[in-house]
């Protein structure tokens, strides 16, 4: 263990030695030109760290006050604690040791409002703080992940070259950028998530379609993902379903699927993904869908009470010719959706937060190291080079057109499930957002017709620029009025 007041060697420090916290540890550590000190509040995690890897170099301290003194400076530290009042009791204990400069890095998935403040707040002392997104789980904490950090330029100058020595490597780089000040890390995490939890449930979907209507076992579909992974759905996630779908149960002999229990968890990135949305204006439903469809698999007292007054459920339809090719068509199609309704949501964070987020680096760093790693990244690249201002990526020419080719396959799959009674809300969600987008004209005017009636919420005509209400409980006369704040 370090010696209180030992000379400063290490560069990088981290506080935090769970899993994720010592193979980022472990990461670093491999690095040449890193040396990185390591805290854990309870030493047992700090013990264990050093006999299985204390050969990596690692500058072991008992206390905070020796874990700061083994830094060199600017002092900087990457807290890899539970997120919320753990996150903010090691900031506070860093903040009272640490000097102007130094640099506290949050690696956690915390709240981006909690990194905005937290950022406000230590710059007041003259600290510098970064709210960093890193994604790909604990392979690759350790191996490379993807990372996303926000905060000053000053703390990018000292904390760029060690997180480059450390990220994921897609085509040549580095899977990570400066997205942006204060919380704009945190921010793109958080929507990365969203997206995560849009494409599980539309792969998911695909799984259950290929099941039910297909009529295929776990491991004949698990050949599927695997054709479809040498395609244009090459991604971690299709990889992944197919090994998962491969696994056989050692006691039963049967799939490992039908084994576990249909309710799916979650940890609150998804649910945020989609409340900021909401506040920020901005139509994800592909995501909503997601989540919700996890909350309804939670609901087992739920399902078991509407499936005692069920009598007739309808028969499932028959697969027809190129069932599969359906499947997979829809399922790229609603992707593309899921992933334009992301990006969607950063463009209105940074409008309303004041950020510079380069859209095309973000889907850089996503193509290495995260969960949604996938080929499909390289064409959103390409959509922003092209032209950074389109209104949404499915005005891009590669988009455009891919939809466009699976839009009947899409069609004849949404169909066939509803006929089946087989729930899509993934892929029905995505087909009506892309119709909504392709319509003329929406019931919206209804609706604001609606809104004028009983709360004079007033509204706009197609032959003025001007605002009206009709005076409904009088007369019913239009006339120009101030818009509504209601």
């Amino acid at each position: 263990m370090a010696e209180h007041g030992k000379t400063a060697q290490a560069n990088i420090g981290v506080v935090g030695l769970a899993v994720m916290g010592s193979n980022l540890a472990r990461n670093l550590a491999s690095r040449e030109g890193n040396t990185v000190a390591v805290y854990n509040r309870s030493p047992e995690r700090t013990d264990t760290l050093m006999e299985e890897h204390g050969d990596a170099g690692f500058i072991a301290s008992k206390t905070i006050e020796e874990f700061v003194d083994s830094l060199s400076k600017p002092r900087t530290a990457i807290i890899m604690v539970q997120a919320g009042k753990g996150t903010d009791a090691v900031i506070s204990q860093l903040a009272d040791l640490f000097e102007e400069g130094d640099i506290i890095v949050d690696g956690g998935n915390a709240n981006f409002h909690d990194t905005i403040r937290r950022e406000h707040d230590l710059k007041e002392k003259k600290l510098n703080f970064v709210g960093t997104g890193i994604s790909g789980g604990e392979e690759g904490a350790l191996k490379g992940p993807s990372i996303m950090p926000g905060g000053s330029a000053e703390a990018w100058e000292t904390l760029g070259p060690i997180l480059k020595s450390i990220a994921a490597v897609a085509e040549g780089e580095p899977c990570v950028t400066h997205i942006g000040t204060d919380g704009a890390g945190h921010f793109v995490k958080m929507i990365h998530n969203g997206i995560e939890y849009a494409d599980m449930q539309l792969i998911a979907e695909s799984y259950d379609l290929l099941r039910r209507v297909g009529g295929h076992e776990p491991a004949a579909i698990a050949k599927v993902f695997e054709e479809w992974n040498k395609g244009e759905l090459e991604s971690y996630l299709i990889e992944i379903t197919a090994e998962v779908l491969k696994q056989v149960d050692e006691k039963t002999g049967k799939p490992l699927v039908d084994l576990i229990v249909d309710q799916a968890g979650s940890k609150g990135t998804g649910v945020w993904t989609v409340q900021n949305s909401v506040g920020l204006g901005v139509p994800v439903g592909g995501i909503a869908e997601a989540v919700f469809a996890r909350a309804v698999s939670s609901k087992p007292d739920q399902r078991a009470a509407v499936q005692k007054t069920l009598k007739n459920r309808p028969e499932i339809q028959d697969p027809g010719e190129n069932f599969e090719d359906d499947v997979q068509k829809a399922l790229y199609a609603s992707k593309m959706v899921a992933y334009a309704q992301g990006f969607d949501a950063i463009i209105a964070g940074a409008k309303e937060y004041g950020w510079s987020i380069d859209k095309g680096a973000v889907a850089k760093i996503w193509r290495g190291g995260c969960i949604i790693r996938a080929q499909f990244l390289n064409r959103i690249v390409d959509a922003y080079e092209n032209d950074s201002t389109i209104a949404t990526l499915l005005e891009d020419e590669y988009f455009a057109k891919a939809v466009a080719d699976g839009e009947d396959a899409w069609r004849r799959i949404v169909a066939k499930a509803a006929l089946s009674g087989i729930p899509v809300p993934g892929f029905s969600s995505a087909l009506a957002y892309y119709d909504s987008l392709a319509s003329e004209r929406l019931p919206a005017a209804l609706i604001q017709g609606q809104r004028d009636f009983f709360g004079a919420h007033t509204y706009k005509r197609t032959d003025s620029d001007k605002v009206f209400h009709t005076l409904w409980s009088g007369d019913r006369s239009e006339i120009e009025t101030e818009p509504s704040t209601h």
